[in-house]
């Protein structure tokens, strides 16, 4: 039996050597190109069993022809390729044929396990979807959301319940809408709800609506959030939030497909696609009694996992200039941030994720004259926005040998190269005794001798630091 032929298209030698060794030593026979128009001879002479193509070659672009080939070849595997690694070639390779989209850079073995499984697996057409603009739903290009396009493309002609998971501000709406958006109910409503705002009595009223008359105070009909969302997506925020005999309707609506208004008698058809997100443990849920677990695997047959800020901290950048885009299409001055800058946003940890970047996006094209945005405006916003415990120590601060580090580098970066004044270990000392000593003389309710017990120094120590230090004693009587 003669060895399966492979097609591949890209511009890169290297790229095309490395992968034409890679499929040759699997038993593949490979026929390489960088050309478009030598692609397509190849196609109009019947040849290859698989083609693997990049999205850009020099003579034309290989979305654009990919109708074309699928016409011509309706029954042919394609495997598009892409350094432009964007929601969008995704969701367009998925569209107009594609069996499959591998962004650059990646692993041979992804690629060899891709071919195996479209030769195992022959690639159904896909309608074409034509007239979206070139807009950018979700932004980033690592790896983590490389997965998430690929999830969202692979959907795209289908009405599968998603569970969408992460931390709060990770953008779990935006993946809501563009599997909306770029899905076959496109042309239907996009209805979101969030279930942690709506009071628990009247939240199967705002889902299912209620008939005139179903209880005190409905005077007339009311059409819910699930009859609004008729052709279209429901998007059911914060799913975790949803009382549990809201969950039981909620089930027989994904079981049935149907539903019942509150005091109605017809069931109504639910002709939408669901997709629910939470930033809670539902599992955990699920063991504690608060969620019911049928409805947890209804809900969860396409699991998409939105990863923190901290995890694709080098899409920051780009976030961070779509937000100043945004800022300046909206009449706030253009601003610039500068490298250093950058690098500092890159290492903060982000507890508020993308939404808070973009808060303080908005903050530096707003609150600050400066054209170019440096590091220390920088350093002076993420000080002022990281979460405090009561103690005022930072929240995300492992000890209290993190916090005085971090106190520390601030207070030497300010210095500008310079040497601080002399004195620095009284200073330092004085910063640290000083609350700590409040703390305890607040507890013992000004009670000396206890307090000195408790800071393990005699009480002439504490008396001699009390007065050196300026500290009022009040006691306190029980």
């Amino acid at each position: 039996m003669a060895e399966p032929t492979i097609l591949l298209a890209d511009d890169d030698a290297g790229i095309r050597t490395v992968i034409s060794r890679a499929l040759t030593q699997q038993g593949y026979h490979v026929r390489a190109t960088g050309m478009a128009s030598t692609l397509w001879r190849w196609m109009e002479d019947g040849s290859g069993d698989i083609a693997i193509l990049d999205v850009v070659l020099p003579d034309e672009n290989t979305l654009d022809l990919l109708p074309r080939i699928k016409q011509r070849r309706p029954q042919l595997p394609i495997i598009m390729m892409s350094a432009q690694n964007t929601l969008l070639t995704a969701v367009r390779a998925t569209e107009r044929g594609a069996f499959d989209y591998l962004p650059k850079p990646f692993d041979l073995a992804d690629l060899v396990s891709m071919v195996k499984r479209a030769f195992a697996v022959p690639a159904p057409g896909v309608s074409i979807a034509g007239g979206q603009e070139e807009t950018l739903p979700i932004i980033g290009r690592s790896s983590p959301m490389q997965d998430i396009y690929r999830i969202i493309a692979r959907l795209t002609g289908t009405d599968l319940t998603a569970l969408v998971t992460g931390e709060s501000g990770t953008g779990k709406e935006l993946v809501a809408r563009a599997m909306h958006d770029y899905g076959k109910r496109r042309n239907g409503p996009f209805v979101a709800v969030n279930m942690a705002a709506i009071p628990r009595e009247l939240i199967e009223s705002e889902l299912f609506g209620h008939e005139k008359g179903a209880f005190t105070g409905a005077a007339v009909r009311k059409i819910g959030r699930f009859e609004q969302a008729e052709g279209g997506t429901l998007f059911l925020d914060e799913i975790g939030d949803m009382p549990l005999e809201a969950q039981t309707r909620l089930l027989r609506v994904l079981q049935s497909g149907e539903f019942m208004t509150v005091g109605g008698r017809s069931p109504i058809k639910a002709d939408l696609r669901i997709v629910a997100a939470t930033h809670r443990d539902l599992r955990q849920l699920v063991t504690q009694g608060l969620f019911r677990e049928d409805l947890f695997y209804r809900l969860n047959v396409v699991p998409i996992r939105l990863p923190p800020l901290r995890e694709r901290a080098e899409d920051i950048p780009a976030l961070a200039q779509h937000f100043l885009g945004q800022a300046k299409d909206e009449g706030l001055p253009t601003k610039t941030i500068e490298p250093e800058a950058m690098t500092l946003l890159k290492t903060y940890e982000w507890p508020g994720n993308v939404r808070e970047l973009e808060n303080l996006v908005r903050r530096l094209a707003v609150l600050y004259a400066e054209d170019a945005i440096g590091r220390d405006v920088i350093e002076i916003e993420l000080r002022a926005s990281r979460p405090t415990l009561d103690n005022g120590i930072d929240d995300d601060s492992d000890d209290l040998g993190g916090f005085v580090t971090r106190h520390l580098d601030l207070m030497f970066d300010s210095f500008e190269g310079r040497l601080p004044p002399s004195g620095l270990h009284g200073r330092i000392l004085r910063e640290i005794e000083r609350p700590l000593i409040e703390k305890v003389l607040a507890v013992t309710r000004g009670n000396q001798l206890k307090a000195a017990a408790l800071l393990g120094v005699n009480r002439n120590t504490l008396r001699k630091k009390i007065r050196e230090l300026d500290i009022e004693v009040t006691r306190v009587p029980r």
